[in-house]
Formats: structure tokens, sequence, C-alpha cells
């Protein structure tokens, strides 16, 4: 039997399932991709709240990553949560130092909750370090703001474009935090910007939307989708997956990760 695509997800645990690593899994799950993991932060959460975060050491990080690519391999991976200027900068140099693979960074700053989950003076060793490395880049509105230096108000293009400047890679700017009853998802992919629309669903299982898209363009990667339709195939995913979201909990719910098989489609 021929072995699936392996995909390994860096990131914090969710100890409420919804997010991070436990999101990422079930959704390389619905894929049908081999999920590995690294373990970055555990963080004790829920759908309301960040109760703790734990990082875990840099020494320990390095070897979980170093454990899974000197044996299984890797087709994709998808950066999360990292927590720390450390952190960021031994995955950097792990990374770094092996051949290349699509690499899907997440630039993980602020939970649901409005809990902060990236230090403040990380964020100039992500944008230094990582951004370099990553095939794909997909921040919010407001994190490429902050990764650019610029307010959240100005233009997604030339946030994208911004971005683009510093990584060889693509840039999608997520259009959630918007207004409006349209979200426009803005992808810049050698040089030329694709814009993604949906209609905003009035929903509050929203909880790990970031992590859950970004692990979905790995996943598609993986099997070989070009940029473009990875990331358009992501979307369509997500959106079904918000779909479909059942109530869980009294804040933001998750999406239903495990959504039909037959909705995964995966030739995007």
């Amino acid at each position: 039997m021929e072995a699936p695509p392996r995909v390994l997800t860096i990131a914090g645990s969710d100890s409420g399932g919804g997010a991070g690593v436990q999101a990422d899994l079930k959704t390389f799950a619905a894929h049908r991709v081999f999920g590995m993991s690294v373990i970055t932060s555990v963080t004790a959460q829920n759908t309301v709240e960040v109760r703790a975060v734990h990082q875990v050491p840099p020494p320990v990080v390095r070897a979980q990553i170093e454990a899974v690519l000197d044996d299984v391999g890797v087709d994709a991976i998808k950066i999360g949560m990292l927590g720390d200027a450390e952190t960021v900068s031994v995955v950097a140099d792990v990374l770094g130092a092996r051949d290349p693979v699509p690499i899907v960074l997440d630039p993980v700053m602020v939970a649901k909750s409005g809990d902060r989950l990236l230090a403040t003076d990380a964020v100039e060793t992500l944008y230094r370090r990582l951004l370099p490395l990553a095939s794909v880049v997909t921040p919010n509105l407001p994190e490429a703001a902050v990764l650019t230096g610029r307010p959240d108000t100005t233009e997604p293009l030339e946030l994208a474009r911004l971005l683009a400047s510093a990584t060889g890679g693509a840039v999608l700017v997520k259009g959630g935090h918007g207004s409006g009853e349209e979200v426009v998802d803005l992808l810049l992919c050698d040089g030329e910007a694709r814009r993604f629309r949906h209609p905003r669903r009035r929903t509050r299982a929203t909880h790990g939307t970031g992590c859950t898209l970004s692990a979905a363009i790995a996943a598609r990667l993986a099997r070989g989708a070009t940029t473009p339709r990875a990331v358009e195939g992501a979307i369509d995913y997500l959106q079904r997956a918000l779909a479909s979201a059942y109530p869980l909990g009294a804040g933001h719910g998750p999406v239903d990760h495990l959504v039909p098989a037959e909705a995964v489609r995966l030739d995007g």
C-alpha cells in the first residue's frame, strides 16, 4: 500500500481541541495525509479564555523536529504558535539546515479570547528568520499590520507586497477581521494578486479558523497542488467546516474539522 503524504505541524497544544496542534491533526486527517506534530507550548484554554501557557524548552522543540525529519520525513510543514524568540530561532535553525519542503507559516500572535500568544520581542525574529523560509505566509489583517509596522487600516495588497519582500513565497492576507457582509482573502503569489470572496458567516464557531486554514493549505501542497489551488481548496474546506460547525462551549466554538469526506475536494 502506498503511504500518504506526510505533513508536520509545529505549533502549540490547545486543551480545548479547537485550535493549535489538535485542529491541525484533525485537518490533516480530513485531507487524508499522515499528520505528525511538534509541540512548542502547552496551553490551558477553552472556548472562552487562555488560563495558562507553558513553553516547551527550545532544546526539546529541536529534538522533536529532528526526530521526525531524521526518520519519517515530511512533504510539507505547517508552523503555528511558537511563543517566544528563542523557539522561533530554534525552528529556523533546524529547518534552514534541511532540504526545502513547502512551509506554511501562520504567524499566530493573539488568541480569539484576546490573550497574546507570541512575545512582542519575538515578532522581529519571526520576520527576519522564518519569513524567508516560508512558501506561504497566512496572516490576518492585524497580524500583517504588526509584521510590517503599518496601521491595520492599510490596504491588504500593500501589506501583502511588503511581506512578499521578506519571503520568496506567497502571502495570503486573510480578511476575516474586516467589516461588511463579504470576506475577501487576498493571495499574492508570483506577483499576481488573487481575491477569494465569500459571505461573512454570523457564527461563534470561529476558534481555530486560522490554524485550520493554514493546515489545509499545507496538506494540499503536500498532495501536489499549486499554491493558488491549495489556497482556493483550503478556503472552500474551511467554509464547509464553518457551515457544519456544532455548538460547543460558552465562547468561540470550533469548526467541524471532520466534514464529510466527499465535501473535502482534494483536486485543488
